[in-house]
């Protein structure tokens, strides 16, 4: 019974698309959310929450976390992500953690596909949407105050974003591990900077 019981706590706060298995690592990230439910303050907040993936990527010779959560529940995240992610910071030893909505991207119509699909695609839906979603989930708490696109000789882009230079001191820190995390999810480049002053 002991191990069906930890079986149950170790995937307790994670359910994967298509009722997919969740992999060790996974399973530990759900065991710590689950902990600090259990042990802390966020017990309330973290009650409704689950997580749909995890997965950790090199960071110039560091380790970082992704979480990927439910779109609806992000903004339930949000409102206590600072305080999660230096929880769970701890708890893996300084590897720096980020949230991401699970977002679907819809192939763009083609004229074959127009009869079939009925419906239109929604804006939100789209590759660049999605992409922009991405990077403000990345960012969170700091806001994006710009974006300037430079393209390069050789054919490539490179992504500036700004962001707000109130929040530079809670996510300066990190800024490599965002360029890193896009990189990993979109393929893009992408540097940050904090503007001095915005127009």
């Amino acid at each position: 019974a002991l191990d069906i019981h930890k079986m149950y706590s170790t995937s307790a706060k994670i359910v994967k698309p298509q009722g997919e298995k969740p992999d060790e690592f996974e399973s530990s990230i759900s065991q710590a959310i689950l902990e600090l439910e259990m042990n802390s303050d966020l017990k309330a907040s973290l009650h409704e929450l689950y997580i749909t993936g995890a997965k950790e990527i090199d960071v110039a010779g560091k380790k970082a976390i992704i979480i990927s959560v439910p779109f609806p529940q992000i903004r339930m995240y949000q409102k206590i992500q600072t305080r999660l992610v230096r929880e769970l910071e701890k708890k893996f030893s300084g590897k720096h953690v980020v949230f991401i909505a699970q977002r679907r991207i819809l192939p763009k119509p083609t004229r074959k596909s127009k009869g079939k699909n009925k419906q239109k695609r929604p804006r939100s839906r789209t590759l660049t949407m999605v992409h922009d979603n991405i990077l403000e989930d990345l960012c969170f708490p700091a806001e994006i105050v710009g974006k300037r696109i430079r393209n390069k000789l050789d054919g490539s882009r490179l992504i500036k974003v700004q962001l707000d230079k109130n929040q530079q001191t809670t996510v300066e820190h990190k800024v490599e591990t965002f360029s890193a995390v896009y990189k990993k999810l979109t393929g893009k480049d992408v540097t940050f900077e904090f503007p001095e002053w915005v127009l």
